[in-house]
């Protein structure tokens, strides 16, 4: 792969976009047109034309509605397809059902851009792959050297030994996990093991997406106003932690599963434990990546762009935080 003589991109109010083209990154705003990672709520926005996976198309018409969600357009992974002057190619990234990463070439130089990166292989997300590129835009969430994530196995295990504690004393375990990804992780994990588990409405609403997009979810039923029978595992959204239909549980005990539990558990006020399941790469795993995708250059953004990129510097990578300009031009 050569070195890019130029490939321009740019950072325009806090949204990435592919100058001189009307393409954007993820954007939160609505744009004429934008390429969407995956579904979660701070990557999507009502665009007039959307570039995603199909499964990422079905979630996204699940949060906004079918009528809300202007045009669409359904892409499969590794299917090079043209839009204007530029050749695009989606691959998965692990971090969700139907994330995707995004390969954008011109001129023969190829721009990777990772979306939301998970490497580690999950039970509901397609594996992430390496995009090889001559220019790599890498996301920063856990970009600091003390991110360093337990095997998935080792964590899924310890949350078992959690909520197998729970039910021996006779109390409801109940699971705070996002809605999209991390809530139905953790239910096909639990579900296949043969355990019992109620869904909140909102975790539940997504499962039906999963389910229609070919992911099963056994031994999972909605969470009712009656609430949970006896040796039953619940699976809720961190933010209705607290909400009636969880404080009516009497006798419970609850666990946060996510990548910031590495920092400890001060930071999920209420939770009895926290266990760092998360769905991104952590810091060794993105120094890693970005070796492996071959680039000579890359741009970290989001999260800690700074530290990553000042660390792999060190790798002997050149390696920038894309920051807010009129206009960069990769040289």
């Amino acid at each position: 792969m050569r070195r890019p003589p130029r490939l321009p991109i740019e950072l325009l109010k806090g949204q990435l976009k592919i100058t001189q083209s009307g393409l954007f990154l993820d954007a939160h705003r609505r744009s004429e047109c934008s390429f969407v990672s995956h579904a979660h709520g701070d990557h999507i926005a009502r665009h007039d034309r959307t570039i995603a996976t199909q499964a990422t198309v079905a979630l996204m018409r699940h949060r906004f509605g079918a009528r809300r969600l202007k045009e669409a357009l359904p892409v499969a992974y590794r299917k090079p397809f043209g839009l204007a002057d530029l050749t695009l190619e989606l691959f998965p990234a692990g971090h969700v059902l139907g994330s995707a990463q995004l390969r954008v070439t011109r001129n023969g130089v190829a721009l990777g851009y990772s979306g939301d990166l998970c490497l580690e292989a999950t039970l509901t997300a397609e594996k992430a792959e390496v995009v090889e590129c001559d220019v790599l835009v890498l996301e920063s969430t856990f970009g600091l050297p003390r991110y360093v994530f337990p095997p998935k196995h080792e964590v899924l295990r310890l949350i078992r030994g959690f909520v197998d504690n729970a039910l021996s004393d006779r109390m409801t375990p109940v699971l705070l996990a996002y809605a999209l990804g991390k809530a139905q992780e953790i239910l096909k994990y639990l579900g296949e093991a043969g355990y019992r588990c109620r869904a909140h409405p909102i975790v539940h609403a997504v499962n039906r997406v999963y389910l229609a997009e070919g992911v099963a979810l056994p031994n999972v039923e909605l969470l009712g106003p009656e609430g949970p029978g006896p040796g039953e595992v619940v699976v809720v959204p961190p933010h209705l932690s607290r909400s009636s239909s969880i404080l009516r549980i009497e006798r419970r005990r609850s666990a946060m599963l996510s990548g910031w539990a590495v920092d400890g558990q001060r930071g999920f006020r209420g939770a009895d434990a926290a266990f760092p399941l998360s769905d991104h790469a952590d810091f060794p795993g993105l120094l890693r990546y970005a070796r492996a995708t071959g680039a000579s250059r890359v741009l970290t953004v989001h999260g800690h762009a700074r530290e990553l990129a000042a660390a792999l510097c060190k790798e002997g990578m050149r390696a920038e935080p894309l920051v807010e300009r009129e206009q960069l031009a990769l040289l």
